[in-house]
């Protein structure tokens, strides 16, 4: 409507920012809203666009959730040591969609530093399901979740350790894509565990997902572990017509009587929605599974405590003064971190500490290993894996406060991806019998985000299941 003159940019903020008046104060899904800038942002585009420029994004509002540097924006990590701290710089992937003029309406909230699978970790307060009040809407990526579920923008980006894309994708009703690990540069994205962060697109359809991801993926100079690769035309996946010819594997250690029965009837009904379109399924194995989550559980909080032991209260954000300079150390993480990250901060201390490097650290590092070979091996027999994307709907809000374990649990079928750095997309794959949306999982092969659009593409046409939104819209 934009491209035909129909609209201007500026009618599109009108309609968003009415939106977030209307549930922002129940949902909670921003930290810091950037109405004003917004505007003024509008009005940049609307000239470019008026001059011809070919912006894909052009005038398109977007949320980028507040573990992503925004140049003089405020970044927190939803946490109260990094409070006041205005980056000097962009991050590329905010670089990249303010290029391809999308416009950034402001920063959303999640678990502190990501740690966290409900977005109850916020040093901020925890933001809540549109689908229902009572419930979270997964972590951490949650206010980048709920903000698309509830309309409060068109597009967001969240970031994905372990499944918090996908986790929260699958509670909200939306797509999340967790892209293959060096796709999109992390340059700019405040580290919890770098051999498993990725940024990912957050979209209401599959369409949204790949044309966001065509913006932010590619080669970037400032993150070396950045693939330079030849990128295909993601948007070109959305028109696949039918899978015929294409297998699907769904692993049996991921099918169980723990598994939620609500959960297990959508993943029955989404098999018959492939098999409809074409697909073959099969049964395979993932011998590994099991271990994957501990695995998780070790190198993840290992790379953590490396990662924040630069928040002293000298460089960044909060310092409490002391009588000494350990002191002042002492008191500012003590004050600053809130008790999630202060558990996985000694978790990974204790796996890193002399004497239990090689029974902890070094034997994950194997096992992660062979969880990726386990992929490997089956990607020799299938071309996608389907799977549930956690193991229940959005639990209440409180239910697992007090059990970090049982809260762990919620991401068991999503930090195997990470693991072995593989891409894998949510989409929504039904509703439980309250009405909560149930995200279905598609893993594919390293570098494969193109086909793991088409099957997820055909998918959304064939059920139209995404058409679904709380609040009626």
């Amino acid at each position: 409507m934009i491209d035909k003159k129909e609209i201007i940019p500026e009618d599109i903020l009108d309609s968003i920012f009415r939106r977030i008046d209307e549930v922002e104060r129940d949902l909670h899904s921003y930290i810091t809203i950037l109405k004003e800038e917004a505007y003024d942002q509008a009005k940049i585009i609307r000239g470019r666009l008026e001059k011809g420029e070919d912006l894909p994004l052009g005038g398109i509002p977007i949320a980028i959730k507040d573990i992503i540097c925004t140049k003089g924006v405020e970044t927190t990590c939803a946490s109260k040591i990094l409070k006041g701290f205005y980056p000097p710089y962009d991050a590329t992937v905010v670089n990249r969609v303010k290029k391809a003029g999308a416009i950034i309406i402001g920063k959303t909230n999640l678990d502190e530093f990501a740690m966290g699978s409900s977005t109850e970790n916020s040093a901020f307060g925890p933001t809540r399901n549109p689908w229902c009040l009572e419930r979270v809407p997964g972590g951490s990526s949650g206010g980048s979740a709920a903000a698309v579920a509830a309309g409060e923008t068109i597009l967001s980006l969240g970031s994905d350790t372990g499944g918090s894309v996908r986790q929260p994708a699958s509670f909200c009703g939306i797509v999340g894509l967790k892209p293959t690990y060096g796709l999109v540069s992390r340059y700019g994205l405040i580290a919890y565990a770098s051999s498993l962060d990725q940024i990912g697109p957050m979209t209401k359809d599959v369409k949204d997902c790949a044309l966001l991801l065509q913006v932010i993926a590619g080669k970037d100079d400032m993150d070396s572990t950045s693939l330079n690769v030849s990128l295909p035309n993601y948007l070109d996946a959305c028109e696949a017509g039918d899978l015929r010819g294409i297998k699907l594997g769904i692993p049996k250690e991921y099918i169980s009587e723990a598994l939620d029965p609500s959960v297990a009837k959508v993943v029955e009904e989404a098999k018959r929605a492939f098999e409809r379109l074409g697909a073959k399924i099969c049964e395979i194995s993932l011998p590994h599974t099991e271990y994957a989550l501990p695995t998780y559980y070790i190198i993840a909080p290992a790379e953590a405590s490396s990662n924040l032991a630069r928040y002293d209260g000298v460089q960044y954000g909060l310092r409490i003064k002391g009588e000494s300079l350990r002191e002042m150390y002492l008191e500012t993480r003590t004050n600053g971190f809130g008790d999630e990250v202060k558990r996985r901060i000694m978790i990974g201390t204790y796996v890193l500490s002399a004497g239990y490097y090689d029974a902890f650290y070094l034997k994950a590092l194997k096992v992660r290993r062979l969880v990726k070979m386990d992929f490997d091996e089956a990607f020799k027999v299938v071309d996608y894996i389907l799977t549930p994307t956690s193991p229940t709907p959005a639990f209440r809000i409180g239910e697992k406060v007090e059990d970090p374990l049982l809260m762990y649990l919620s991401d068991i079928f999503t930090v195997p991806v990470n693991l072995a750095g593989i891409p894998a997309i949510s989409i929504n794959g039904g509703f439980s019998q309250e009405g909560l949306p149930i995200g279905i999982q598609i893993m594919g092969r390293a570098l494969d985000e193109f086909g793991l659009l088409k099957v997820a593409s055909a998918f959304e046409r064939e059920t139209e299941l995404h058409a679904y939104r709380p609040y009626g819209r």
